[in-house]
């Protein structure tokens, strides 16, 4: 096994956005409760989890990427597949470790993680929409781990930003699928695109999408954040209005591949807005 190969399978950087997400759930839900130490370990699970479901995802793709992506470290043959098992298990029992030193509700949830990408790979994703559906829940799922590592979980902020990431992280799944015919059925996945065509899939993005939108406003709504939180959602509201007309209009290939590079501008941008204007609520 090489240093590289191992880095490539673990895809460094996805998983260091997931940890960063366990403290972006942190800062949103109490940022007075965070310290050094629970804002570490809760980084660290979140990236020794998300590693470990990289190398999951290889290992049961292994068979697709030999004709789709054949320069991956499992088909190249830099880490084999006894290696890739034993470093994702390596992997697992450190995210559990660091989880359970937080408390047991984290090592709970960091099992349900784990869980959600094992059978993701294994079995769900070949369900289409289902599918998506646990992927958009992994995106949500750190930031209730960070409110929960700091004992912050009776934060109501939290569980809007978690859901507005649900939706529109599944708005951008949908998207996907329009992109991923061909390999979709060459894994004989069932999704919305290739089940019911990519004007089908464009509709349930959208709704999706617009969904994303009604709650990302409910806490302005509520009363929950105040002005600053209102003028930066603005944003990435605009964004996601324009990417629902976008690829209502239009459900090429070539319009989701663009809108679904949008959307992550528009996530971030959403992200940004419940950070700040969840610690300045005036």
């Amino acid at each position: 096994m090489t240093l590289s190969g191992l880095l490539t399978l673990i895809r460094p950087l996805n998983s260091t956005m997931v940890g960063f997400a366990v403290i972006v759930g942190m800062v949103v839900s109490g940022f007075t409760k965070m310290s050094y130490l629970n804002a570490t370990l809760g980084f660290l699970t979140g990236f020794f989890i998300s590693s470990y479901s990289m190398i999951i995802n290889d290992r049961y793709d292994i068979e697709v990427d030999r004709v789709n992506n054949p320069t991956r470290p499992l088909v190249k043959g830099s880490v084999s597949i006894k290696e890739a098992e034993a470093a994702a298990a390596t992997l697992l029992a450190l995210g559990l470790a660091t989880s359970i030193l937080l408390g047991w509700l984290t090592l709970l949830i960091a099992a349900l993680f784990a869980l959600i990408a094992w059978l993701y790979n294994f079995r769900v994703k070949r369900y289409g929409l289902f599918g998506n559906t646990l992927v958009s829940a992994s995106v949500a799922i750190p930031y209730i781990y960070g409110a929960v590592a700091i004992g912050a979980a009776d934060e109501p902020l939290i569980y809007f930003l978690a859901l507005t990431s649900f939706l529109a992280g599944l708005g951008r799944e949908v998207v996907k699928t329009i992109c991923d015919v061909k390999g979709d059925e060459i894994r004989d996945i069932r999704s919305v695109a290739r089940v019911w065509g990519a004007k089908a899939a464009a509709k349930v993005s959208s709704i999706f999408f617009i969904s994303a939108i009604l709650t990302s406003l409910l806490p302005l709504v509520l009363g929950i954040v105040g002005l600053v939180y209102g003028a930066l959602v603005s944003a990435p509201i605009c964004i996601f209005v324009g990417l629902t007309i976008k690829i209502l209009m239009d459900s090429s290939t070539e319009s989701a591949y663009l809108v679904k590079r949008v959307a992550l501008i528009g996530m971030l941008l959403g992200l940004i807005a419940f950070m700040v204007g969840g610690y300045f609520r005036w």
